[in-house]
């Protein structure tokens, strides 16, 4: 009897299928939370940004980003606006961001005020036509500082560079990649 409780019993384990093996979903990182965004929308550059020579020489310190008359303007990050109004005939707006940025945003009729905190994009102000050299009906010219050194503000919108070392090595002094914005 013990025997033939055994072969019924092997008879079973051999003939009934193993339950599949529990597979787990693929791990999928959580999608990177952008810090930056355009300004306007998808931004169609008419004049890149040109860095310039010396503190006072020539270049563009800034681009120029083709857009409508009357259309938002948006922070391109969390900041605290620092000025709202008029530079030289044109109305201005500029943010203080951190690591010591300041984005610029050119002509535009501000709906903040310094002082207000804004997050990245939300609507700081509408569009103004007449940005002398735009090729288009309206131009926004934006620009970006650290301090006194201007920067390509496109390089805001750019994922980050990425550079894989062996373990235990570190990058030699002075050739690393150059501080992003």
């Amino acid at each position: 009897m013990r025997a033939a409780v055994l072969v019924v019993l092997s008879i079973l384990f051999l003939t009934v299928p193993a339950p599949a093996p529990a597979t787990a979903e693929p791990s999928v990182p959580p999608p990177a939370v952008a810090l930056w965004t355009s300004p306007v929308g998808e931004p169609t550059v008419t004049r890149a940004f040109g860095a310039p020579s010396s503190p006072y020489g020539p270049g563009h310190r800034g681009v120029d980003l083709a857009g409508a008359p009357g259309a938002a303007v948006r922070a391109a990050g969390d900041g605290v606006v620092v000025f709202a109004g008029m530079v030289a005939g044109r109305p201005v707006v500029s943010i203080d961001h951190a690591d010591g940025l300041r984005t610029t945003y050119e002509p535009v009729d501000p709906s903040v005020a310094a002082g207000q905190q804004v997050t990245r994009g939300s609507p700081i102000g509408t569009l103004l036509a007449g940005h002398r050299g735009c090729p288009a009906v309206a131009c926004l010219h934006w620009g970006l500082r650290r301090g006194k050194s201007y920067l390509d503000p496109l390089a805001l919108l750019r994922p980050p560079r990425v550079r894989l070392l062996p373990m235990g090595r570190s990058v030699p002094r002075g050739r690393g990649p150059p501080p992003r914005p």
